[in-house]
């Protein structure tokens, strides 16, 4: 049976992939992000009664409105998927507030916020999914305050789960490495942060160049099947990791 799925961070890497392939699948999304134009450009895309909203997750008032404003367009909402993230290693000494403040808001308070106001919609029964990171488990140097945020998203997620069983909305965590697709050219960050990022994690004995990636679309099969979890059981938690460092269209050429 088709499903309505909402998804923030549904403009791009992610977000973008899971909305791609559930629709395929017969479900209707619904895509949230900060910035209406990218969310936007991924429904129309998809055409249908797919639809974007604007939703900047950590702020109070504007999860209120666009939730608001599903419930005038959705009767009913099935699943929640808590994709949106910031992500930006730096050090301590580093921690401008507005780098603090935005973290803690997009990665642990929006997801709070987002399942509050989605509690309603889901009329006794649904699914609310939150994206973790490997990080959790790695530690990687310089990103003290992501990994900070995506324990206490999997802590919350299992306490919720708890609490919300009763009526019938269960709670999930998949906790992903790192992620790829033929669009992503790398990372978003200046090229002298990339590289100091890099060398520091060497040095706690971890290198980032050569982990391996997994595709969007194959952790998009993973989100497939824990959405689809028969009604008898329940999957809690998730760990999924890449199993082949990433080789480029050019590479493979190449090597021919």
């Amino acid at each position: 049976m088709s499903k309505t799925i909402v998804i923030t961070g549904a403009g791009e890497g992610l977000g973008r992939a899971l909305a791609r392939r559930f629709v395929a699948d017969g479900d209707r999304v619904v895509l949230l992000g900060r910035t209406l134009a990218k969310v936007a450009k991924v429904a129309d895309e998809l055409g249908g009664e797919n639809f974007a909203l604007q939703c900047d997750v950590g702020n109070p008032a504007s999860v209120r409105d666009t939730f608001a404003n599903i419930g005038k367009k959705c009767d009913k909402i099935d699943v929640l998927i808590n994709s949106a993230a910031s992500y930006e290693p730096f050090t301590l000494a580093e921690a401008l507030d507005d780098k603090v403040v935005n973290m803690v808001n997009t990665n642990l308070t929006g997801p709070v916020l987002c399942a509050r106001e989605a509690l309603p919609l889901f009329r006794n029964s649904g699914k609310i999914i939150n994206v973790s990171s490997e990080s959790v488990a790695l530690k990687f140097a310089m990103q003290w305050m992501y990994t900070a945020t995506k324990a206490g998203l999997e802590a919350m997620s299992g306490m919720l789960d708890r609490e919300l069983a009763p009526d019938g909305v269960r709670v999930a965590s998949v906790r992903c490495g790192q992620m790829y697709d033929e669009s992503k050219t790398g990372s978003n960050w200046p090229i002298e942060l990339t590289m100091r990022f890099a060398a520091e994690n060497v040095k706690v004995g971890i290198d980032i160049r050569n982990r391996p990636l997994s595709h969007y679309k194959s952790v998009a099969d993973v989100f497939r099947n824990v959405i689809d979890t028969p009604h008898d059981m329940h999957v809690g938690h998730v760990e999924i990791t890449g199993d082949r460092p990433y080789v480029s269209a050019q590479e493979k050429k190449e090597s021919e």
